[in-house]
């Protein structure tokens, strides 16, 4: 059985929550146990709230995409409700936003410039948010299948923790993008201040 085939015409179902996403994000996720590991990921996003989303990862846009993990993400309002310990899961999107790595791919039809403005008006909400995400499918090391725990995953907070120019410029190539663009057109966006425990992977 596959593409859905379960006599779709006769029986279509009510597929409620994924009617919710409304935010397509591209960025990289870095292993928490090993920051030398990062994974290009795709997210699929629904904002439950004003102070919390949930995103859906994939490993490619594509139709036959794989399913590899999940991401919260929450506000600083929520953030400082949380105990110490669990705030070292969390991880922050400052860098992301402002270096131009965390993108939302311009869907087909919309003008360069109308798009633009619209992805940077929403950075400037997501650049203070705090993610949770979870990996259950390490594609990286040629899984063929979602083996072993789930993986804690963290985000890269400056540019010297991995080649940036080539894997962000390969993505770049890929989404017809410029990050260096981006970074310009992000360069007023304010940067938050980072709660200290956050981005725990990076001060062990």
């Amino acid at each position: 059985m596959s593409n859905c085939d379960v006599d779709a015409a006769a029986h279509a179902q009510d597929v409620g929550p994924v009617k919710n996403l409304c935010a397509f994000l591209n960025a990289f996720h870095v292993y928490a146990s090993d920051t030398k590991r990062f994974v290009e990921t795709n997210h699929y996003c629904s904002h439950v709230s004003e102070d919390f989303r949930q995103c859906i990862l994939y490993d490619a846009p594509g139709p036959n995409a794989r399913l590899i993990g999940v991401e919260y993400m929450i506000t600083p309002r929520l953030f400082e409700t949380l105990p110490v310990e669990e705030k070292h899961y969390w991880h922050s999107h400052v860098f992301e936003v402002k270096s131009g790595m965390l993108i939302m791919p311009q869907p087909a039809g919309a003008s360069q410039s109308a798009w633009e403005a619209a992805e940077t008006k929403e950075m400037v909400e997501v650049v203070k948010l705090y993610g949770k995400v979870y990996h259950l499918w390490q594609t990286d090391r040629g899984d063929a299948l979602p083996l072993g725990p789930p993986q804690l995953m963290t985000s890269f907070t400056h540019e010297g923790q991995f080649d940036f120019d080539k894997y962000v410029g390969d993505r770049d190539k890929r989404f017809g993008v410029e990050h260096k663009r981006k970074q310009a057109l992000r360069k007023d966006i304010e940067e938050p201040k980072v709660d200290k425990n956050a981005d725990w992977a990076w001060k062990q």
